[in-house]
């Protein structure tokens, strides 16, 4: 697929050009390349956010036509309503995707034993009743990644979600995610300019090209799972990061 910004003045920046990317069901891929390769833009294209100027995007098999009610997003800030609960915050989504929406006033109590559910699961049992200031930085991204998952959707976008955190906070949440995604089992796409994040989550890492982005190669992560965070100590882990990172350089020059 293609996209072309158009240009205040005539002209165009073309973010992505050629991109082919498939992603299985239940799998868990991560896209990483050098910074203003279009990462960012694969993320609005597939989940219709814009559309593409050339090309075509299927999610589990149709046509994207438009925002795909099946996809959950979380990025880089949480973005959370400040004068909202944390559970309030996490049941956000199901007050405007249907059919969630039509139903809601009527099923607000099983809504919310969901939300309290998921919050359990990522280590927030006890705070639903909070708000976000309250929270540190990490604590906040739990509850963003339960928002993202509260509809239970088969497809999690993720843009740079642990991207702001401390390094002990990141590794933290790393295997909060394995965790959620092994237990629940939705398709993942994670965009990160972190190898070694990339490395340990995902099954697949695809690399971008410079502007305009394209995939120029998929590395396979045969590392066993489930994975710990002393795998990265590994040598062949390590290995797999170095290669990630040549040809990250390769396509920078």
């Amino acid at each position: 697929m293609t996209l072309t910004y158009a240009g205040a003045s005539g002209g165009g920046v073309t973010a992505v050009q050629g991109l082919d990317l498939n992603v299985e069901r239940g799998a868990f891929a991560a896209v990483v390349g050098p910074s203003g390769c279009g990462k960012s833009t694969l993320m609005k294209l597939a989940t219709g956010l814009v559309r593409p100027t050339a090309g075509r995007i299927a999610v589990d098999e149709a046509a994207v036509e438009g925002p795909v009610k099946i996809a959950g997003m979380a990025f880089q800030n949480a973005n959370l309503l400040p004068w909202r609960t944390i559970r309030d915050n996490v049941l956000l989504p199901l007050e405007i995707v249907e059919p969630h929406r039509r139903r809601f006033r009527r099923n607000k109590a099983e809504y919310a034993e969901r939300a309290d559910r998921l919050l359990a699961l990522v280590g927030l049992d006890g705070f639903a009743e909070r708000f976000p200031w309250e929270l540190s930085g990490g604590m906040q991204q739990r509850t963003s990644l339960c928002r993202a998952l509260i509809h239970e959707p088969a497809l999690l976008m993720l843009d740079e979600p642990f991207a702001a955190l401390d390094a002990f906070t990141r590794e933290e949440l790393w295997c909060v995610l394995r965790d959620l995604w092994a237990r629940i089992g939705f398709t993942v796409v994670l965009v990160t300019h972190d190898l070694r994040e990339a490395a340990f989550l995902a099954d697949t890492v695809h690399v971008m090209s410079a502007r305009p982005g394209r995939i120029v190669a998929s590395r396979a992560i045969d590392l066993p799972r489930p994975r710990e965070l002393d795998v990265c100590f590994e040598p062949e882990f390590v290995d797999i990061v170095h290669d990630l990172r040549s040809r990250i350089s390769e396509v920078r020059q």
